[in-house]
């Protein structure tokens, strides 16, 4: 009898860890792409409606929540005097929503260059591993904390002149931090040792782009056992090999001050160009050298984003115009399954969806939130509005919704 309830106590300790979501420790969760792979999370929510907590920000910051460990990570910039601004790294209890430090990073002075209405001081979304806590202001600089708050490294040395402000998130590739730095002259992809903060290696980019500024946050793919750092910039991508950043492939395109983050599944690479157009490209990943006339599988400019990421969910590939017209392709081949305008107003959108449980999120700038079935027709499934301006990305972890406003951070739990 004891040994039967043991069995059935092990039994149930691992569904219940195995029925746990996961972390979401980077900008666009644990793959990269905005997939919750198991649990749920909330299709109605608001500024009273299911709310479990929610905390006032300090300062000001577009960058997208990440959770790890039962704590909440983001960054903000405060308003200090003479113009500067305090860049700082926030640590929130993922159960009380209290904050447990708040600390300061880098200092922004009044000589930097100025920035779009719609981007922030700290938009790039920071990243977990381990024990460790990755913040990145763009050309203001890079740091390492531990979770504790404590300031392990600083990295800032590698000056360009930025246009727009920053954007573009890091991500770890062993024991690299890579992310592009897509400034007004001379754009190049960089490696820091995550230990140290120093550069292991920069990729100048080889194009000439006429307006070379970007923002795109790279993803890490593996090809037939090699290992591909894809990086969108002003009229190219790259995939580089994280050894040496040395250019493995690249494919050629009009098109500057791109920011959505790439997407990799059936063999293909989906990706945005930017302005003026954008367009959506499929690229097969297999080449070498310039593969812009043989490796480009399909394409498409109809309600392209300028600004959110797309999703790919399975065969369709899903995504969101800044202008709030959304659309579902087949992914192989780009043929479209419905496009559909989310709202009647003008709002516009710069948050990247998510997939969970059988259903995509999307949330539009003023702060409305609209669920729809993923499928390949149409159904909306809920529509909440939280009456506040946002353009960061959602965060979910063990079921519960993570949702940064203009002023404050929340957690939504329910149905």
């Amino acid at each position: 009898m004891m040994r039967s309830l043991s069995v059935l106590a092990v039994v149930l300790t691992a569904a219940t860890l195995s029925s746990r979501a996961e972390d979401w420790p980077e900008f666009r969760g644990p793959t990269g792409q905005g997939l919750v792979r198991q649990g749920s999370m909330p299709t109605a929510w608001g500024p009273a409606k299911n709310v479990v907590w929610k905390q006032d920000i300090p300062g000001k910051g577009w960058s997208s929540p990440v959770v790890a460990g039962g704590h909440v990570y983001l960054t903000t910039a405060v308003a200090a005097k003479n113009s500067d601004y305090s860049l700082r790294a926030l640590c929130f209890d993922a159960r009380s929503g209290k904050i447990e430090w708040n600390k300061e990073v880098l200092r922004e002075d009044d000589t930097a260059p100025g920035i779009h209405p719609k981007n922030s001081h700290a938009s790039p979304t920071p990243l977990v591993h381990g024990k460790r806590l990755f913040v990145h202001f763009g050309h203001m600089g890079t740091a390492c904390l531990s979770l504790a708050g404590e300031v392990l490294w600083k990295n800032t040395d590698l000056s360009y002149d930025p246009v727009h402000g920053n954007g573009g998130t890091p991500i770890l590739v062993g024991d690299l931090l890579v992310f592009s730095c897509d400034g007004a002259s001379d754009p190049f992809v960089v490696a820091l040792d995550a230990d140290s903060g120093k550069v292991r290696w920069k990729a100048p980019r080889k194009g000439d782009a006429g307006r070379k500024f970007s923002f795109s946050t790279p993803l890490l793919i593996e090809v037939k056992g090699q290992k591909q750092i894809i990086s969108p910039g002003s009229d190219e991508v790259s995939a580089l090999d994280p050894k040496e950043g040395r250019e493995i492939w690249r494919v050629r395109y009009d098109g500057y001050s791109v920011i959505p983050r790439p997407l990799y599944g059936h063999g293909l690479v989906f990706l945005t160009t930017g302005y003026g157009v954008p367009s959506l490209l499929a690229i097969r990943p297999n080449g070498k050298g310039d593969v812009t006339r043989t490796h480009v599988a399909w394409k498409t400019n109809r309600a392209v984003p300028h600004a959110p990421s797309p999703l790919l969910v399975g065969d369709e590939l899903y995504m969101v115009s800044d202008r709030g017209v959304a659309s579902c392709l087949d992914a192989k081949t780009g043929k479209v399954h419905w496009q559909e305008r989310l709202l009647r107003t003008n709002d516009g959108f710069s948050a990247s969806p998510l997939y969970a449980d059988g259903k995509v999120f999307f949330q539009s700038e003023a702060g409305t939130g609209i669920v729809v079935k993923a499928s390949k027709r149409f159904e909306e499934v809920a529509k909440n509005e939280m009456n506040e301006r946002t353009l960061a990305s959602y965060a979910v972890a063990d079921g519960a919704l993570y949702l940064r406003t203009e002023k404050q951070l929340y957690r939504f739990e329910g149905r």
